[in-house]
């Protein structure tokens, strides 16, 4: 038997051993439970403590990585604001530039533009003025040529008696060539006749043979004489013809008068004149230098001992019109000249225009370059813009974050928190 004394009423009392041990066994067990409660309570604790301790870790993690990229995304804005800014600023200085450029080269154009039209308009008055001046210069030669065309209309009595006393020489002549001429042809009497005063009398003329066919046909023999300055004095085509170069269809001068116009023509020669012994009885040719323009522009025909007569009479009178020709051709030139001015300002025009287009171009091409680099730097700093979102929402993250979310898919940390909970 065990003796039992109450806590409370201090009275003993006693068990057999079957009771013993049962009161026994029952304090045991509410011994055990108060251990059991407290050390689950100390470990709940300490589950607690380290997961408080696991947090406060991750979150300084967390806040110091959040801080730094805080400073970086700082230091960013402020080197991309400040790179903008600069970018900016030089883009529109740029843009200034051009436009002062644009504007300076209106200006300058305008003047120049403006210039140029002055300096025509006072080249034309002074042009207006000179031709003035010509036109009175040709007024007086036309009225000199008209009063020397009267003087020698008056002495035209005079004239016609030279012209019997002419026929009455040729007439002489004629029986007296018929020998001289059987030892050589028209053509080389005429040309040993040239020949003989070449030296003193045409010193600056040109007398060959025409070999240019080019055109179909040719003539005998051409005529040309220029002054110093290269002015031509006279031209003619010379045609010869002797009595045997006649044919079935060509015995009479006139027959040739086509060809020797269009042989004129065809070398720029001024006059054509047919040296002939055909038609030997004919009074018409043999009263001496005949002019048939009637029929041929500028055209005479005459018997062989004329021949360095017509030349001496046609370069006389080309002599008095060489002053009013070299007058003429002046006038030409300056006209010539004029034009060339005129197509000069133009060209100048035209270049100036198409300058100013392709400057046109160019600004417009700096401008949308502009526009380019400013479109890449609002894409730029979109893109910042949409950094600085997704920090903000791993912030969210950061603070939304728990043990459970931290252990999940991972073994280990979940084995050691299952530890502490067996503890």
């Amino acid at each position: 038997m065990n003796a039992i004394i109450c806590p409370h009423c201090k009275k003993a009392f006693k068990v057999d051993e079957a009771g013993y041990a049962d009161i026994l066994k029952q304090v045991r067990d509410h011994q055990f439970e108060e251990e059991i409660t407290s050390r689950l309570a100390l470990a709940e604790k300490e589950k607690e403590n380290a997961i408080k301790l696991a947090e406060a870790i991750i979150k300084n993690a967390l806040q110091e990585k959040l801080a730094e990229k805080d400073r970086q995304l700082t230091e960013l804005k402020a080197k991309n604001d400040t790179e903008l800014a600069q970018k900016i600023a030089q883009k529109e200085s740029e843009i200034a530039d051009m436009k002062s450029k644009i504007q300076n080269a209106e200006i300058e154009k305008k003047l120049a533009l403006k210039e140029a039209v002055q300096e025509i308009e006072k080249e034309r008055e002074q042009l207006k003025n000179d031709l003035k001046t010509k036109e009175l210069e040709k007024q007086n030669i036309e009225n000199s040529l008209k009063q020397q065309f009267t003087t020698e209309l008056q002495n035209k009595d005079a004239i016609i008696k030279y012209k019997d006393d002419e026929i009455a020489r040729v007439k002489d002549m004629k029986q007296k060539l018929s020998t001289k001429m059987l030892g050589e042809t028209l053509e080389q009497h005429c040309e040993i006749e040239f020949n003989k005063l070449r030296p003193t009398a045409f010193q600056n003329a040109y007398f060959e043979k025409d070999n240019d066919a080019s055109g179909g046909t040719k003539g005998d023999y051409i005529y040309r004489e220029t002054d110093g300055q290269g002015n031509e004095i006279i031209s003619i085509m010379f045609e010869m013809k002797n009595e045997n170069d006649g044919t079935a269809t060509k015995k009479k001068n006139e027959d040739f008068f086509a060809k020797l116009a269009k042989d004129r023509k065809d070398k720029n020669c001024e006059y054509a004149v047919l040296v002939s012994l055909l038609e030997s009885e004919n009074e018409f040719y043999n009263n001496g230098i005949v002019d048939v323009s009637y029929k041929y522009d500028k055209m005479y025909v005459i018997r062989p001992q004329f021949f360095i007569p017509i030349i001496t009479l046609l370069r006389n009178a080309s002599m008095n019109s060489l002053k009013y020709k070299q007058e003429l051709n002046l006038m030409r030139n300056q006209n010539i000249d004029i034009t060339n001015f005129e197509e000069k300002i133009n060209t100048f025009k035209e270049g100036f225009a198409r300058n100013y287009e392709l400057a046109s171009k160019k600004f417009k091409t700096a401008i949308d370059e502009i526009d380019k680099t400013m479109t890449h730097l609002q894409k730029t700093k979109d893109a910042l813009l949409s950094s600085d979102n997704n920090l903000r929402l791993a912030n969210q993250k950061a603070e939304d974050l728990t043990i459970k979310r931290l252990t999940h898919g991972n073994p280990t940390m979940k084995a050691k928190f299952d530890d502490l909970d067996k503890e």
